[in-house]
């Protein structure tokens, strides 16, 4: 038979062996690019704020979050200059209106100095955010607490952790993919043991990553540290919490899967009779569906589908999606293993399979484009996120892929019924070596060694043995050199280098920040930043000099929140060598030249050595103010600077 179609190289194993280099490259510089500071919930506000200076200590730091977050009780830490908790050690949630606001008490009597606010938490959708700022009380200090580099779901365990979800995510398309292929496209393969294992191995797959991640939960949403992966209290604590109620649901599930593929591989397989094995099929079709969308429910009730806009409907949707992509996705390592290592497989099969997943195409592209407007939600976060752009690499992969699949449905339409390859096979199997037949002959027992049983039995054995042998050899080389089944392995094993990299992509984008959240919350930001601008507190300096001894020096004036109404002004006083300088008298005063206001004249109050403040300047409107400064050194020697500043 002669067949022509395209070809992917000169040897289809390397086009899986380069798929395997490409998605480990593509893998491992997505996570070195992704920060693990990205964040599904930011923080959108702060008391104080960052960079502040505050005359006196706050009673407590609050802090402000675009969404739903989870705390511990160590989740915020207040840090002196020195590294010393100033904290109470008690997060308390000061939420009302929709607004998440989570704040802790300050030890009372803290001196003047840089304050470090360190913050962790875990989003609504499962993963954990961090970050730290600082603002000062009294005066910035020369130094401040050192807080570790290392963001929450970052080091080894952050790398692990991803390596768990990976294995998750291809343990469940090889499980539900595989047992839908034999059920719907191949009952016939129930009993080929390439196939069961496959099926078999996705199980363990599943369930060994699903227990990893349960105990890397705890590490990798607080400390860090691999250690803490078997603390048994912080496993308890997991438990106890959204993600960790899935991961334990999950592997309920993962026992009734055990039963389902028990009952697959043993009563089905070795079911004759049609009736029973049809009413078989339907009730394992039916349990095998409900256990699947079960498994796949535990990733849409913890995850992105869970929170943000319409979590009623995108929670089914996601479950949907996430079949479609294990029957597609599965069902095409099942097929491939089925081509490489059964000793034959029918073409009605593959076109079912083929079928099947045309289906699974059209359910991905329904499904998908609702959660792109939904995760994504504008042109502009399309292009403009990580979280669009690495959509934008799926879609591609998905295109390529369906290409590739359109080739091989031109294959599976050449291919020729496996009973003429394998009648072929066993003819050629028959013929295949009449010298080694002649020599089995020769090693007859009966006529060689009639007088010893034992050994006739052993020689009997290895003939059969030897012609076994021969005949599988025979109908391999037979199968082998149909050019349709080899075309088609072919096209089938480069979709699955595609799919190897494809779901490489859609894990790590179950853990990327959604583009329309990270749009929100920069907006967010843009629209509290212009309402404050500039950004308080506002700060100048202003060198001066009275021209008398130790009359040279630096002023530094810092106006909070440097807006129209009331606000708060620290002034500094430096000498040369930027020691606090005491001098008799400062004086500011304010100018809005354009609507011809002032000047406003304040007199700070001595707070220390080279430290004054005013706790309640008012300012009448926005705009360009002029700052003017007097500094006296002597009851003779004084001098007055200005710099302009905008009041927002």
């Amino acid at each position: 038979m002669t067949a022509t179609a395209p070809r992917f190289g000169p040897s289809p194993l390397r086009l899986l062996l380069a798929a395997i280099v490409l998605v480990g490259t593509l893998f491992g510089a997505l996570l070195a690019g992704a920060s693990p500071a990205s964040a599904h919930a930011a923080l959108t506000g702060s008391n104080p704020k960052d960079g502040a200076v505050v005359a006196t200590a706050p009673k407590d730091v609050t802090l402000t979050f675009s969404e739903q977050v989870a705390m511990g009780k160590d989740s915020i830490r207040v840090l002196e200059p020195s590294g010393k908790r100033a904290d109470k050690a008690a997060v308390r949630d000061l939420g009302t209106g929709g607004k998440v606001i989570y704040g802790v008490d300050l030890l009372p009597g803290l001196p003047d100095g840089t304050y470090t606010v360190a913050w962790q938490a875990v989003s609504a959708d499962s993963h954990p955010v961090s970050g730290a700022f600082t603002f000062s009380i009294g005066a910035p200090s020369k130094t401040t607490a050192v807080v570790p580099d290392q963001k929450a779901g970052g080091g080894v365990v952050g790398v692990l952790y991803d390596i768990a979800r990976y294995a998750s995510y291809a343990g469940f398309v090889l499980l539900a993919g595989g047992a839908a292929f034999v059920l719907a496209c191949w009952q016939r393969g129930a009993s080929v043991r390439p196939l069961q294992r496959l099926v078999v191995r996705g199980w363990v797959t599943l369930t060994a990553a699903t227990l990893a991640t349960l105990l890397l939960r705890t590490p990798y949403t607080g400390s860090g540290k691999l250690a803490d992966a078997f603390d048994l209290g912080g496993l308890q604590d997991v438990l106890q919490t959204k993600t960790g109620a899935a991961l334990s649901s999950r592997l309920m599930l993962l026992g009734a899967a055990a039963l389902f593929i028990a009952v697959l591989f043993g009563a089905y397989a070795k079911r004759e009779d049609e009736g029973e094995k049809k009413d078989l099929t339907f009730g394992l079709a039916v349990g095998g569906a409900v256990v699947a969308a079960g498994i796949a429910a535990t990733w849409a009730l913890s995850e992105h589908a869970s929170t943000g806009i319409q979590p009623g409907l995108a929670m089914p949707v996601d479950v949907t999606h996430l079949l479609a992509v294990a029957t597609w996705l599965g069902g095409l390592a099942a097929l491939l293993t089925a081509l490489y290592r059964a000793p034959s497989i029918e073409r009605a099969a593959v076109r079912r399979f083929s079928k099947v997943a045309f289906g699974s195409v059209v359910v991905l592209a329904a499904t998908g484009i609702y959660q792109s407007w939904r995760q994504v939600g504008s042109w502009s976060a399309l292009t403009g996120t990580w979280y669009g752009q690495l959509l934008l690499i799926k879609v591609s992969l998905v295109v390529v892929l369906v290409s590739v699949a359109w080739i091989s449905r031109r294959w599976t339409a050449q291919l020729a019924e496996s009973a003429e390859v394998t009648e072929s096979g066993e003819e050629a199997a028959g013929e295949a070596d009449p010298v080694a037949e002649d020599a089995a002959d020769e090693a007859d027992p009966v006529t060689e060694d009639a007088a010893d049983p034992e050994r006739a039995a052993q020689l009997a054995r290895q003939k059969t043995a030897v012609a076994t042998a021969q005949k599988k050899k025979a109908r391999d080389k037979a199968r082998d050199a149909d050019p349709v089944r080899s075309g088609l392995r072919r096209s089938v094993l480069a979709e699955a280098g595609i799919a190897v990299v494809l779901l490489a992509v859609t894990t790590i984008l179950t853990t990327t920040e959604p583009g329309r959240t990270e749009e929100e919350a920069a907006n967010a930001s843009g629209s509290q930043a212009a309402a404050t601008v500039p950004n308080g507190p506002t700060e100048i300096k202003l060198p001066f000099d009275t021209g008398g001894k130790n009359g040279k020096g630096t002023v530094r004036l810092s106006l909070d929140p440097a807006t129209s109404g009331a606000n708060v002004m620290h002034v500094w006083i430096y000498s040369p060598d930027l020691k606090p300088m005491d001098v008799p008298e400062v004086k500011v005063s304010f100018t809005l030249k354009a609507k011809q206001i002032g000047p406003l004249p304040i007199t700070p109050e001595r707070v220390a050595t080279g430290h004054w403040s005013a706790d309640a300047v008012q300012i009448p409107m926005p705009g360009d103010w002029q700052v003017q400064v007097t500094v006296r050194t002597s009851d003779i020697d004084q001098t007055t600077t200005d710099e302009n500043i905008k009041i927002g």
